[in-house]
């Protein structure tokens, strides 16, 4: 008599694999059945909302189901990430990830409420956006090698603007900084607008910005583009040299996104969000509109935006910490 529970208990765990195994089956016929929510770090409009609606179109038509856009800023992107991080692992709730949330957050916040890693399953790097190094038209330097002489002629007597503390564009500064041996002083702006004026008007010498917004006024000659912060040409500008070739041979610097799910979420889920949007941002029609307004289309697999990730914190945490902007929340 003492046999027959212990037998059943025995199968417990043997009846728990199979209706594991028949729910991912049924998981893998089914899914999407709903809507998916998409959460954007930011508040509505701009650049990144863009990207993620261009790339989720297309992506929800492969799916069957809509991809809905929600805006959750603040904190840097932080306040977003968490909430994903804690959401069902259902497949239907997704972070729009970018170098905010998981290249400078893991330093700077030392407290944060969520693990970039281990919180997060990847589901492909979608594409990254080169910034211009920019000057004043009436500075004296006409390339990179000029700026970096001029700056070790005067340290700390040059400027460079950026969109706020902490933003890419400021930590784009603060890398050239440590890479070229210079003293330029960082002045932070709310928006990269107002420090575009006042670079215009000779008030801040130097900045880096995203090259799709800064393009417009190198055309017109109101600024000067030294050089493009990604490792090759871009096909916006392609008579601008690279931060490399003038002079910085390990310089690269580019805003990046990507789409994330939380840690859990099924295989076959993931299987079907990465293949549609590996498809989508590989659609001729969203590569021409993508490169029109100066994302690079990556569509990676979920390995290699893990590796990219990973990779990020690693080299912008070092400079985060010497620039003390580590803060606790």
């Amino acid at each position: 008599m003492t046999t027959r529970p212990f037998a059943i208990a025995r199968l417990g765990p043997l009846v728990a694999a199979f209706l594991t195994i028949q729910i991912a089956v049924g998981f893998a016929d089914g899914y999407p059945q709903a809507p998916i929510k998409l959460v954007i770090p930011l508040a509505s409009g701009g650049a990144t909302e863009m990207l993620a609606r261009i790339a989720g179109t297309e992506a929800s038509a492969t799916l069957g189901q809509p991809i809905v856009i929600e805006n959750r800023p603040g904190a840097s992107g932080t306040i977003a990430s968490a909430m994903v991080a804690k959401a069902a692992p259902d497949g239907y709730t997704l972070l729009f990830a970018n170098f905010a949330t998981h290249a400078v957050a893991p330093t700077m916040f030392p407290s944060l409420r969520y693990d970039p890693i281990k919180d997060f399953t990847p589901i492909s790097y979608l594409a990254s956006s080169p910034h211009l190094l920019l000057v004043s038209s009436d500075l004296k330097a006409k390339s990179v090698t000029d700026l970096i002489a001029l700056a070790k002629s005067m340290p700390g007597k040059l400027n460079y603007a950026s969109s706020g503390v902490g933003s890419p564009l400021h930590l784009a500064g603060e890398y050239f900084n440590a890479t070229a041996g210079v003293e330029i002083v960082h002045v932070p702006y709310k928006s990269s607008g107002p420090a575009l004026i006042d670079l215009m008007s000779g008030r801040v010498q130097m900045m880096f910005d995203n090259l799709s917004t800064a393009l417009p006024y190198v055309q017109s000659g109101k600024l000067r583009a030294l050089a493009v912060t990604s490792n090759m040409r871009s096909l916006l500008a392609p008579d601008v040299p690279t931060v490399r070739e003038s002079g910085l041979p390990g310089f690269e610097t580019y805003g990046w996104w990507g789409v994330l799910a939380p840690a859990q979420t099924p295989h076959a889920a993931l299987e079907k969000l990465t293949s549609a949007y590996r498809g989508a941002i590989k659609t001729p029609s969203v590569v021409a509109q993508l490169t029109k307004q100066g994302y690079i289309p990556v569509g990676s697999d979920p390995a290699a935006f893990a590796t990219h990730i990973k990779s990020e914190i690693a080299k912008w945490g070092p400079i985060i910490k010497s620039t003390g902007l580590v803060v606790s929340q």
